[in-house]
């Protein structure tokens, strides 16, 4: 079975993914429409479609066919969690980092649903959050974990490996995959780094201290991130930009390199420098 999870807001009555769907019937493969965001209040599906969640359909898939932006993967990624279905994306969306194909090359997806890619596996974090000693959240990242201040200045220690690595009064902290380096990371000042690397990026968010700066910690390191007392002010803890969580004073966020990977299924078509150079200009 092959998933064709389209964003309807980005494929508009699911046109591509129509066609994807037919190219891939008429030789000789089953498909399902699972599409992305369907919960949406705003959300029009077209009729005529059967429809079923992604999360359901996972365990029967050798093949995720994700149409939209790289929110789209990423809103994929967690609904086939644990699982680790490749997922290939065809680009609808802005800048598309972890697309592997544009529109007028969805023909390709033919090749990916004979195992004809390259496997490209994606580092993940497991996200802790503890209040008083006890585990109130779990959730994992593919691209960053967010802490941030409600509009206001928050007072952040992390550290790793129970060392203190930066203390600072500011906006937030990212902590991101090499995945996520070309997202709110790369945007906060920090580095581009290969998707494929193994690593945890800590950027501060528009920091009050004059040696901000990113840190690039090896994968097998334990972060921690402490919030100190917040009195009046709030901040939240967002996971890939969905899970979004209020923080109180005193909370701690455990952050550490995930057993399970995404799987991208990479055609070759370009390499991670040339869409960076693309991209980015």
């Amino acid at each position: 079975m092959i998933a064709i999870c389209p964003n309807p807001f980005r494929d508009k009555n699911c046109e591509l993914s129509r066609r994807v769907a037919g190219l891939l019937n008429t030789n000789g493969f089953e498909t399902c429409f699972c599409p992305i965001f369907a919960d949406d209040g705003d959300a029009i599906l077209p009729e005529g479609l059967a429809f079923t969640s992604l999360s359901s359909q996972a365990p029967n898939c050798t093949l995720v066919i994700v149409i939209g932006g790289d929110g789209t993967i990423l809103h994929a990624a967690r609904q086939i969690h644990p699982y680790t279905v490749p997922m290939l994306g065809i680009n609808l969306g802005t800048k598309g980092f972890m697309a592997n194909l544009e529109p007028e090359e969805y023909e390709y997806v033919l090749r990916a649903a004979k195992g004809d890619y390259r496997l490209s596996r994606r580092m993940k974090l497991d996200v802790t959050l503890y209040r008083n000693g006890k585990e109130i959240l779990r959730d994992q990242a593919l691209n960053d974990v967010v802490m941030h201040g409600y509009g206001d200045c928050i007072k952040i220690t992390a550290l790793c490996n129970g060392n203190r690595i930066t203390a600072f009064s500011g906006d937030g902290i990212i902590l991101s995959t090499p995945t996520g380096s070309t997202g709110y990371s790369m945007s906060a000042g920090g580095p581009i780094v290969e998707p494929e690397a193994q690593a945890i990026i800590i950027s501060p968010i528009c920091a009050h201290m004059m040696s901000s700066r990113s840190f690039v910690l090896g994968s097998g390191k334990v972060i921690t991130v402490e919030m100190e007392k917040q009195h009046d002010r709030r901040a939240y803890l967002s996971v890939d930009g969905y899970s979004v969580t209020d923080l109180a004073g005193g909370d701690k966020i455990v952050v550490r390199r995930s057993e399970i990977y995404t799987h991208m299924a990479d055609l070759g078509l370009r390499n991670f420098y040339a869409i960076a150079f693309e991209k980015l200009r």
